[in-house]
């Protein structure tokens, strides 16, 4: 057991030690606060202000049952619960407490040879594959929720009392109430198969995005390392464990690293790792620490464990069955349309209430003929109809579609849409530079002996030229510098890739491992070392310590003169250990007293050696260049006071590598920057998010590689350091443009290092932040986490990308933790949003949050003014005015719910605007969906002309046809002198006319209905579409001129759906209005040709105006027009 555990080594240490203190809750902004991240083969991810977070959950069901548990060993009487079968049956399992041997011999599996291919195919088919249960459905609220969710009750009690309005209450009963009533019936059901639609739409792009992520782990199998994706385990499989792993089936352990430790959040809500051993600490199957329970993660070490269980037997998957999921959450933008929309209905329901008193307290009395209970049900419903935006819900469904749609394009797994959103408000980026601004491909490029430096391939040369004719190695310092690169490393070669060329083999372990061992291999086969040295204890780096030790014993002579001086081999003895330790040079440099020259002689180190090397390190790191340096330490057996296997052999080997160490080398490490990260840092820069590089790196080699990702753009001499920053608060700081370095200022640049950031007060965090250009290098996971808090202290909104377990915190407590999809399990689960390609992938998520936005506001800029404000006057001077309806209540139906919905999803699909990365982010509270602004633009400037000229257009057809606008107002019936058929034919015209107008200018506009009395309902349907195709084209942009922004011949900026929606309004117009029969049953009307025409003429003239104001606010962006635009 000891081979395999010295074979696979261990991983990064996390110790409760290394923390600089509990998180200070204080300092997160109540609306962006992150939970703890949850479940177990799933990658959901919520926030807590807008959901029931799982991981809140789970934990009490977990404690739950883990009580239960202790009851029943104890066989005291247990309550009847749901849990109760849950609670007996894991009370049963021995796992935990029979010994490894006996856990191996029941799963007929071997430590070192695992299960054979017949193994696994029949326990496959025994316990099929590692997935998770699926979860429970409410199929009673979903369908429910299909046909009465957004608007979808309105309609339907809308439905019910224009039924009513035809029958009983009709006498005679009118047929375009039924009519009326059927056609809101329609409605209604398509709005359902609509959300029937869009549901099983947007659930199969996510499904697919979440399962480009795979899902892997390392087994052995048939005596082999390999790796297998997740859902193929089985029962019996022998898993190796590395730090930040996450554990895809329940496991005993059978092999332990003395720092390996569990993060058991997701199940218990504990907030640090637990300590995992072989034997059983408990005789509790949840409480024991010999058992790593499904979805947790392995926050430090290393472990090999035997599957227990798998999928729904699994700890996880039991309790999973009895914790009920909690209900979704609203989104932002979902929380902006709701305010939106109750603001809307607070003004029906005032309308409605105004109608029914002006009805009930004068008009019922003094004009008893004018309108009937019938007619005043009509009226009421066509106001609710005509104030609710039923396209709203259809585009916002459509919009979030969109952006599934597209982060599946780009390789973007978002865990929630509303991470697209919020996205939209980012106003900084802290990046993690390994991995993510970096191509994570690394290669030892230069190497230093002594102090004399040669290129990695000019150490290969001296290594070829020193051999013996028998082809053995002379000790020399390159042969103990690659002892100590292959040896004191948690690099592995994939056996299945052994036989190809080293940069061909695949690697398990981290990148700068990978590099190393590839140096080393090529300096000489690494497997011949481990036959000559055995570990007997490792302790992987740490972000803290910023180094490695592994201690090694000796197997054979040959390795003696091969890692050692030739003084030092020959006294070497049986039992005496050889300490290995790489790390960074700053840190190791002071604990050595000895260097070994290039002829393999250890020598002291003066302070003129220690200054040598200090500047090849310098050097290199000013070169983007990675430095670690490597060195060894002989330790007799006689000093060592206690043995490999206890505790206590930690700490006296870290108190061993304190002190006497030899310098055998220094390495120097490239990774490049990816080639697209300059241009993604220049368009974010552009839209007013500041990326910050945030590093574990030298701030040479940080400062070197931000210059070449653009993150820094000035010279070295005028980047400043933590010496700028004033311990007194300053009076002005730079803000907005000043920060981003914008109107052709030159932004600040400043790097600043770990240590630092320790020493800041408030007020030099808040000068720090004032920054436009910052890199933080040698930060430890606290301090990355410190980092984050502070700007979200500073009502920044920030988004973190990182791949590695140290970024994990930081990630879970940015507002958009941004993983990368080759990184560690720990940190994709802790992130919101995962990039499987391409950092760049960021800009088109950025991109698209924002035109989410941009895209629902211009939806609403398009149904209001047809719609409610167009709409609700003709109602209202039929009630108030005596005047006869002149838009239909029939009409308005149709505007609403057919025409507006069709046009509004068309906007849904508008291309992003070329300058929507160029405005500074979205600030949340303050830049809302609707505000005065907006309401100036859509009641005050489109909607006052719309409903002004719709009227003006219908009542001068009546002027023509003899019926002045004298005789109508306040004539609560026929006027005088006007034959009654007449006149109700002439108004159904101008019905037409009124619709139409408001379909050419506005495009669709919202329809009202018809009511039981010719004389008092609409007239005039035709004109309110005409306006609306034009306040369409007018809606697409907000700044830019339609010939910036066409919708043909452009294809970053064309939208083929708006045709289309055209084309059905005017469909629909022609349809309900030169029909006969529903002219006869509708009271509808042919239109006059010039009524299509004039407002065509009208819509352009909007359609200027509006033009002329775009153009006042991009030539004066500071003037009046700016400052109003909405």
């Amino acid at each position: 057991m000891g081979d395999i555990y010295e074979k696979y080594g261990q991983g990064v240490r996390w110790r409760l030690e290394d923390l600089e203190g509990q998180p200070d809750q204080t300092t997160i902004r109540p609306g962006l606060r992150r939970a703890l991240s949850r479940g177990s083969m799933s990658i959901h991810s919520v926030r807590s202000h807008v959901a029931v977070d799982p991981a809140a959950a789970l934990p009490i069901q977990y404690r739950t049952v883990s009580i239960d548990i202790d009851d029943y060993k104890r066989k005291t009487e247990l309550a009847k619960k749901l849990e109760k079968g849950t609670t007996s049956d894991l009370a049963d399992l021995e796992w935990h407490t029979i010994s490894v041997d006996e856990a191996l011999r029941r799963l007929s599996t071997s430590l070192t040879r695992g299960l054979s291919e017949g193994q696994i195919k029949r326990k496959t088919e025994e316990y099929g594959k590692n997935m998770p249960p699926p979860p429970e459905t409410h199929r009673f609220k979903q369908w429910f929720g299909y046909f009465f969710k957004g608007f979808g009750s309105v309609l339907f009690v809308g439905a019910i009392l224009v039924f009513v309005a035809w029958r009983p209450l009709g006498n005679p009963p009118v047929l375009a109430n039924l009519a009326l009533a059927i056609v809101l019936v329609a409605v209604w059901l398509i709005q359902a198969a609509f959300n029937m639609w869009q549901d099983w739409s947007t659930s199969r792009v996510m499904a697919s995005i979440k399962n480009m992520i795979p899902k892997g782990c390392l087994v052995i199998r048939e005596g082999v390392q390999v790796a297998i994706m997740a859902v193929d385990i089985v029962p019996g499989d022998i898993l190796v464990i590395k730090a930040g792993n996450k554990l895809p089936a329940d496991v005993r352990f059978v092999q332990v690293s003395s720092d390996a430790k569990f993060d058991r959040a997701v199940l218990t809500g504990e907030s640090f790792p637990l300590a995992a051993t072989v034997d059983h600490t408990d005789k509790n199957y949840l409480e024991t620490k010999n058992i790593g329970l499904q979805g947790t993660h392995c926050a430090s070490g290393t472990c090999v464990g035997v599957v227990v269980a798998t999928a729904g037997s699994t700890v996880f998957g039991r309790i999973a069955k009895l914790t009920n999921k909690p209900k979704k959450g609203l989104t932002p933008i979902e929380r902006e349309v709701l305010n939106f929309v109750w603001i809307i209905v607070s003004i029906m329901v005032t309308v409605i209430i105004v109608v029914v008193a002006i009805w009930a307290g004068w008009l019922r009395k003094a004009h008893p003929g004018w309108i009937s209970v019938p007619s005043l049900i009509i009226s009421c419903v066509s106001v609710a109809i005509a104030f609710i935006p039923e396209g709203l819900p259809v585009a916002t469904a459509a919009s979030l579609t969109i952006a599934a749609n597209m982060m599946k394009k780009n390789k973007i797994l978002c865990k929630s849409l509303k991470t697209v959103e919020t996205l939209g408000t980012v106003s900084v980026i802290c990046s993690d530079k390994t991995g993510t601004l970096t191509e994570n491909k690394m290669a030892v490029t230069d190497c230093a002996i002594g102090l004399e430096t040669m290129k990695a391939k000019a150490a290969r040369d001296v290594v070829a030229a020193g051999q013996t004719k028998e082809g053995h190695h002379a000790s020399s310092a390159i042969d103990q510098l690659r002892t100590v690169a292959g040896l004191c490393n948690a690099g592995e070669f994939d056996a299945s890739s052994i036989h190809l060329p080293i940069a061909n083999r695949k690697v398990h372990g981290d990148a700068t491992d990978q590099a190393i061992l590839r140096f080393a291999e090529r300096l000489g086969p690494v497997a011949e070392l481990k036959r000559c040295w055995a570990t007997k204890f490792n302790l992987a780096f740490n972000s803290k310590n910023k180094f490695m030790i592994r201690v090694l014993g000796s197997t054979h002579p040959d390795g003696l003169s091969v890692a050692l001086p030739s003084g030092i081999a020959a006294i070497f003895e049986p039992g005496d250990m050889l300490l290995t330790i790489k790390g960074a040079p700053e840190i190791l440099l002071e604990r050595c007293s000895n260097y070994t020259n290039t002829s393999g002689v250890a020598v002291p180190l003066d302070a003129a050696a220690r200054a040598s090397i200090d500047k090849i390190k310098d050097e290199w790191s000013s070169q983007d260049r990675r430095v670690l340096l490597l060195a060894h330490k002989a330790v007799s057996k006689s000093s060592i006071q206690s043995s490999p296997s206890s505790t206590a052999f930690e700490t006296e080997m870290l108190e061993q590598a304190r002190t006497g160490l030899t310098v055998v080398g220094l390495v120097a490490i490239i990774d490049p920057p990816r080639p697209e990260i300059p241009e993604v840092t220049r368009i974010l820069r552009g839209a007013g998010i500041r990326i910050f590089m945030v590093t574990g790196d030298f701030a040479l080699t940080a400062q070197a590689i931000a210059r070449e990702c653009g993150i820094i753009t000035n010279p070295d001499h005028l980047v400043a350091n933590v010496t700028a920053l004033s311990r007194d608060p300053v009076e002005k700081l730079p803000t907005g443009d000043d920060v981003d370095g914008k109107d052709g200022e030159t932004p600040r640049s400043i790097v600043v290092t770990g240590p630092d950031l320790i020493t800041l007060n408030d007020a030099q965090w808040d000068q720090l932040v004032a920054y436009g250009e910052i890199v933080f290098a040698r930060t430890t996971p606290e301090q990355k986490l410190r980092i984050v808090r502070e700007l979200q202290a500073r009502a920044h909104v920030v988004g973190m990308t990182g791949d590695g377990v140290n970024d994990a915190p930081a990630l879970r407590a940015a507002d958009i933790g941004i993983a990368i999809g080759g990184g560690s399990d720990i940190a994709i689960e802790a992130a919101d949003m995962v990039l499987l390609e391409s950092f760049s992938s960021i800009v088109e998520a950025v991109r698209f949050g924002r035109v989410l936005f941009d895209n629902l506001k211009k939806t609403i800029a398009y149904l209001l003014p047809a719609g409610s404000f167009s709409e609700f006057w003709p109602v209202m001077t039929n009630v108030a005015f005596g005047m006869p309806q002149i838009l239909s209540s029939f009409l308005m139906i149709v505007i609403c719910c057919l025409t507006d919905c069709v046009a509004a999803t068309a906007l849904a699909y508008e291309a992003p605007e070329a300058d929507v990365l160029q405005r500074p982010p979205r600030k949340i509270g303050v830049d809302r969906l609707v505000d005065w602004k907006f309401i100036l633009q859509t009641y005050g400037f489109i909607g006052m002309m719309e409903t002004f000229l719709s009227f003006v257009m219908s009542y001068w057809y009546l002027e023509r046809n003899g019926i002045p606008f004298s005789k109508i107002w306040f004539s609560f019936g026929v006027p005088e002198g006007v034959d009654p058929d007449y006149y109700a034919a002439k108004l159904n015209t101008a019905s037409s006319i009124y619709f139409v107008t408001l379909v050419v200018m506005y495009v669709p506009p919202n329809p009202t209905i018809s009511t039981s009395q010719p004389a008092s309902q609409p007239a005039t349907n035709k004109q309110c579409r005409n306006s609306q195709w034009f306040n369409l084209l007018a809606c697409r942009t907000r700044r830019l001129s339609i010939y910036q922004h066409p919708p043909l011949f452009n294809r970053e900026t064309r939208n083929y759906y708006l045709f289309p929606a055209i084309l059905f309004a005017l469909a629909m117009a022609f349809f309900w209005l030169y029909v006969p029969t529903f002219q006869d049953v509708l009271d509808t009307a042919a239109v006059p040709v010039e009524h299509w025409f004039l407002p065509m003429a009208l819509g352009v003239g909007i359609l200027l105006l509006d033009e002329g104001r775009k153009f006042g606010v991009r030539k004066w962006p500071k003037g009046v027009l700016a400052r109003i635009a909405w």
